[in-house]
């Protein structure tokens, strides 16, 4: 094809305006290393573009729908609500279980230093030598086979 024109493309997509925005769509995607459906012959991708038009080459509905797309600024969810508060009470227990970890982790490094004669406070109470069980209770009391499994399929 020698020359493209608009008048070629006119009887794919009825409104010119439409018309550009699906061929400036198609030439972004051909930018970003989409697979042409015609010969190139050292023509720039918005003529690629529109001869891939003109030849009714491409599937003009799924260029709209990729070009709305990409205007979106607000995506909706794949996940409901009920989902999401799902989600977020597991996250929520999987942060306290954390927490609860550290903390036990942070007063055996403290007992550990207390020992040893680095601290400058000699010795924890009876409450805070036992603080080193809070992490194990807090595991404890989560159950890992609510964990989900990896991408391995392990858990």
């Amino acid at each position: 094809m020698a020359r493209v024109t608009v008048e070629d493309c006119i009887t794919r997509l009825p409104n010119r305006f439409d018309l550009v925005m699906v061929a400036a769509q198609r030439a972004r995607e051909i930018s970003s290393g989409a697979l042409i459906h015609v010969d190139r012959d050292r023509d720039k991708n918005p003529v690629v573009a529109l001869r891939e038009i003109a030849d009714d080459k491409l599937d003009v509905a799924q260029l709209e729908e990729s070009l709305i797309k990409g205007y979106q600024r607000r995506v909706e969810p794949d996940t409901s609500e009920d989902e999401l508060k799902e989600l977020m009470a597991e996250e929520q227990k999987w942060a306290s279980a954390a927490a609860a970890m550290a903390e036990g982790m942070a007063r055996a490094d403290a007992e550990t230093a207390s020992d040893s004669g680095d601290d400058p406070e000699e010795g924890l109470e009876a409450e805070d030598e036992d603080a080193g069980l809070a992490a194990d209770e807090a595991l404890s009391a989560f159950s890992f086979e609510d964990a989900p499994e990896d991408e391995t399929g392990r858990e």
